[in-house]
């Protein structure tokens, strides 16, 4: 991946059909075969889960007020932990530059507009950010976490179902973003001290109950 000593790391041009093209057909074509009304859902859930993890990033900031420096850290990190997250995939992609499958295959007509040329598919954006958003939650909150793994794991499904990602892109983009909640969600901890004393000054109503 590396040029000469010291230069520019190298861009990778990935094939992801070899990995898992043959399973993406057929997912693709069982998408075609749901009812109408599903494949409403299956083709919103992009949005409608980003919305339900940022209500649960709410929930978890406005259940920590009555919790001690160290959960309300936590959950006022998480959006700062999604974030991150983000900018890693966004890294990645750059780097391993896998073609959507999409565009490469002959899935006949996916329930989502299928994105140009230089979109890069590998990892899953969506995913990465409702599963660092799901892991970040659970050290705030089990039951957030747990909630947000749910809607974790359907955005990574729909990814798939609606044609504009191979399922390899979505467990990668799984262990990405589990990965960078779970490291980071920790380490917010240590910010207890700063909240503590924020909970003292003008911020006092918004951090305590």
């Amino acid at each position: 991946m590396s040029g000469t000593a010291g230069g520019p790391v190298r861009a990778l041009a990935l094939d992801g059909r070899p990995v898992d093209g043959g399973l993406y057909l057929r997912m693709e074509h069982w998408a075609q075969q749901l009812p109408a009304p599903l494949q409403h859902l299956v083709t919103v859930w992009s949005v409608v889960g980003l919305l339900l993890l940022a209500a649960l990033m709410l929930l978890g900031w406005w259940r920590s007020r009555r919790a001690d420096g160290v959960l309300m850290a936590r959950a006022l990190a998480v959006p700062l932990v999604v974030t991150l997250a983000f900018a890693t995939d966004t890294l990645l992609k750059s780097v391993l530059r896998e073609p959507r499958p999409c565009q490469v295959l002959d899935a006949g007509r996916t329930l989502e507009a299928c994105p140009g040329t230089g979109d890069w598919s590998l990892p899953s954006n969506h995913t990465v950010i409702v599963f660092a958003g799901a892991a970040a939650l659970w050290h705030v909150d089990r039951r957030l976490g747990a909630l947000g793994l749910l809607l974790a794991a359907a955005m990574g499904l729909t990814r798939v179902l609606v044609g504009v990602h191979y399922p390899h892109d979505v467990l990668l983009g799984a262990a990405v973003g589990t990965a960078a909640g779970h490291v980071l969600g920790l380490l917010s901890g240590r910010a207890a001290p700063l909240v503590d004393r924020a909970r003292t000054g003008g911020l006092r109503r918004w951090l305590t109950a």
